[in-house]
């Protein structure tokens, strides 16, 4: 699962992961959030939902240490560039992976 994770925060495309649970209220209104930003940002970024309990994920769970969820994790060419916990609104995510993208 790790490799096949390193392959999708590779790309020249910002990769936004996030690190949720099924169980997780706040999850669950990232949901539309994420669709919203989708919508707004087209193919500019890449979104991954990452489920933390199933076990194929543990992996990359441990590895960026993800204590509560949910986490988002930006990644630019393989590297990550910004973490935040909780509810995010998509207007600031969407400034927020904008500066990467002119930054990037």
């Amino acid at each position: 699962m790790m490799e096949k994770f390193e392959e999708m925060i590779q790309g020249n495309v910002p990769t936004l992961v996030d690190y949720f649970a099924t169980w997780c209220g706040p999850c669950k209104m990232m949901h539309p959030i994420l669709e919203e930003l989708k919508q707004r940002m087209g193919d500019k970024v890449k979104i991954v939902k990452i489920d933390v309990d199933v076990p194929a994920n543990r992996e990359s769970v441990y590895f960026y240490q993800i204590q509560s969820v949910p986490t988002l994790l930006l990644f630019q060419k393989g590297k990550m560039v910004w973490r935040q916990s909780g509810v995010v609104r998509a207007a600031q995510l969407q400034e927020t992976i904008e500066k990467f993208i002119q930054n990037g």
